[in-house]
């Protein structure tokens, strides 16, 4: 399984949120694009994502940016990965309307496959973004964030 690059960077827009000094912030996404060296143009669709999810609040305009809504220990990784990936059709036969398997009706490999996302899903939901930002060297992370 793979994670598709709109979850992967929403997941590091909390990070780098979480971890921006002083702690709440406003931060542009242009901040975030050269910290991480992604494109600022695909941050502004992964931060209204974010946003229509409510974890971020995003402000427009010149002295507008992005802000966490909500405290880091209420951020649910598993819910992230959720509402960035909403399909998560692992294979075809997860669609109904786009499948073609001709054994899709009697194959027991789709069931097995739903209960591995689940059970995915639950494992991330154990940790939340403070237990990703509270790393050893928080110190560390928050330079190498802000070195860019």
């Amino acid at each position: 399984m793979q994670l598709s690059l709109h979850a992967d960077y929403s997941l590091r827009v909390l990070i780098y949120l979480a971890s921006a000094e002083p702690a709440g912030r406003s931060v542009s996404t242009q901040e975030i694009s050269v910290a991480y060296g992604i494109s600022r143009n695909h941050l502004v669709r992964v931060v209204q994502t974010l946003a229509e999810n409510g974890y971020v609040k995003a402000t427009t305009g010149r002295t507008g940016g992005v802000s966490l809504a909500m405290e880091p220990k209420a951020i649910r990784i598993g819910e992230v990965v959720r509402g960035a990936e909403p399909t998560l059709k692992l294979v075809e036969c997860f669609d109904r309307r786009t499948n073609t398997c001709p054994i899709a009706s009697v194959c027991a490999l789709k069931g097995m496959l739903r209960e591995g996302l689940e059970s995915f899903l639950t494992t991330l939901n154990q940790y939340t973004l403070a237990d990703i930002t509270t790393v050893r060297d928080r110190g560390e992370l928050v330079r190498i964030l802000q070195s860019a």
